[in-house]
């Protein structure tokens, strides 16, 4: 028989998952709007994470800014730095019929990302500590880190603005009319490119809101990126392909799942299993566990 723990440690697993797990879910979100009008599964989008992790690093010690007031920077630097991506990159792979094209520009930037900051900034693990990195705050009746708070916040205040520009200005209803069928989208008018810019530029915008998190939260390198890419794609799988705010929910659930894991198991086995149930719901619901189900022909 397994003895469960007290009432008070799995609220304390279960408010450390779902905090971590935020992260991954902001990150997925930039995904989803990603590939509902590319059809690309960006997988550079964790080694942008990790440059905007870098700069939030480069602006605190550098010029002294407190890094979650270097959202007002980082965010419309990602947007610019999203836009030109696409324009450069991206604009004449994302007419190809053939998406092989564009994943392989996705992984040839990880990589140019990626070698690129190690030039930059060495190999060497780096982060930020601040005067509240260890400062901690009560909530439910136990203790948490206050970054890591903030970092849910900060999960939460993307996808909600994310999901209000979808449902309430002109241009965020042209995103999800493309999403859901491109070529009846441009006969209605839309261009195909301008959304796609759009919604490449604000992925990439929410990968510097979670670089954010990240650089207060987690030591990282160069290299860590290419995990939160996969933590990302195993919550937008979770959540459902095209789905924003299922998309944050699978990042929750993934935190939870590590948690719980980590605690009842191993440390070591906790990937495995994540990956398992990637493997299990894109075999048995692969509309994701909070979409619905897809129509049969």
């Amino acid at each position: 028989m397994v003895n469960l723990p007290p009432p008070e440690i799995l609220l304390q697993l279960s408010l450390n998952g779902a905090l971590g797990g935020a992260m991954y879910g902001v990150a997925a979100v930039g995904l989803s709007l990603i590939f509902g009008t590319m059809r690309l599964i960006f997988l550079a989008q964790g080694a942008m994470i990790i440059l905007a992790a870098y700069f939030v690093r480069a602006l605190f010690y550098g010029l002294g800014i407190d890094p979650f007031l270097s959202l007002l920077i980082v965010v419309p630097v990602g947007l610019g730095v999203g836009w030109l991506i696409y324009q450069g990159l991206f604009r004449k792979a994302a007419a190809e019929a053939d998406r092989n094209v564009s994943l392989l520009i996705a992984v040839g930037l990880m990589f140019l990302v990626q070698n690129l900051m190690t030039v930059i900034w060495g190999g060497n693990t780096a982060g930020v500590v601040t005067s509240y990195t260890a400062s901690g705050i009560e909530l439910f009746g136990v203790r948490t880190s206050f970054t890591r708070s903030m970092g849910f916040l900060i999960a939460l205040a993307g996808t909600g603005l994310v999901m209000l520009f979808l449902r309430k200005t002109i241009v965020g209803k042209a995103v999800r009319a493309a999403s859901e069928d491109m070529d009846a989208a441009t006969l209605m008018g839309i261009s195909p490119h301008r959304v796609n810019a759009i919604a490449f530029a604000i992925g990439i915008s929410l990968a510097g809101a979670a670089g954010v998190a990240v650089a207060t939260t987690f030591p990282f390198n160069p290299f860590a990126g290419f995990i939160f890419s996969l933590k990302a794609l195993v919550a937008l799988a979770l959540g459902g392909i095209g789905n924003v705010t299922g998309a944050l929910a699978g990042g929750i659930l993934l935190g939870l799942i590590e948690a719980y894991v980590q605690f009842f198991i191993s440390g070591g086995w906790t990937n495995a299993i994540a990956y398992g149930v990637f493997l299990l719901v894109l075999m048995f619901k692969p509309e994701g566990l909070f979409s619905r189900p897809y129509k049969k022909a």
